[in-house]
């Protein structure tokens, strides 16, 4: 189902309408966001939407502005029959890369969910969960189910990284929420990386105040079983 070439693509409900009249009743969208940031945790959320009480506007979270983006996040965990979000931390991203930090996250936040979905679509990347699924490319600009999963965790993530700009408030992380913008990455060059910036990306690993083996810090947190160290909302 890859869209071709030069065709817009519209976010619409017609896989879930499909998946219903297969007999699938609690059909849950998964995305994640903030994978391409320096700093904080990837976030995922999962929802369920109702049928009978439906989200109107819902399309992927990066194109649409911050206040509508609220606005809908508050209409689906108004609305949804269920809805989720997980987080993975900054460590973690390091220890076990970003890629399987992404999925870790997609399927703590899936594993949430109450009622249990019964099929699952999922933006791009398949998860190792023991429910009928299908990855969709570009599925949180296709798919209301997804659009709306990646808008509460867009919304839940920004508001995240919005506190620690209070904690930090010279990388200004309140405007760019951690991505790798020209301000982001002087403010590095200038103060080095925190706590919660990730060792394992450039320019973090460029800027760090002190030497980065990320081997030896990560045997480290095997040790300490860091593993279990799973952020949550």
């Amino acid at each position: 189902m890859r869209p071709e070439t030069g065709v817009k693509v519209r976010c619409e409900a017609t896989l879930e309408r499909e998946l219903r009249a297969r007999g699938f009743t609690a059909i849950a969208g998964v995305d994640e966001v903030g994978r391409g940031c320096l700093f904080g945790p990837v976030v995922a959320g999962a929802v369920i939407l109702s049928p009978d009480r439906p989200v109107r506007g819902l399309n992927d979270s990066k194109q649409l502005e911050p206040e509508r983006r609220d606005v809908l996040a508050e209409r689906i965990r108004e609305r949804a029959l269920a809805w989720a979000v997980a987080a993975v931390d900054a460590a973690m991203i390091d220890r076990i890369n970003i890629y399987q930090a992404s999925r870790l996250a997609m399927r703590l936040a899936v594993s949430r969910l109450r009622p249990a979905p019964d099929f699952v679509l999922v933006d791009a990347v398949p998860l190792d969960v023991p429910i009928p699924q299908r990855a969709l490319i570009q599925g949180d600009a296709r798919c209301h189910a997804i659009a709306a999963a990646s808008i509460v965790a867009k919304v839940w993530r920004d508001a995240c990284v919005s506190r620690w700009d209070e904690v930090y408030p010279e990388y200004g992380l309140k405007s760019h929420k951690g991505y790798a913008t020209p301000e982001h990455t002087q403010a590095l060059r200038d103060h080095g990386a925190t706590p919660l910036h990730r060792l394992s990306f450039e320019p973090v690993r460029q800027y760090s105040r002190f030497p980065v083996n990320l081997s030896a810090q990560m045997d480290l947190f095997d040790a300490a079983g860091t593993f279990d160290a799973v952020g949550a909302a």
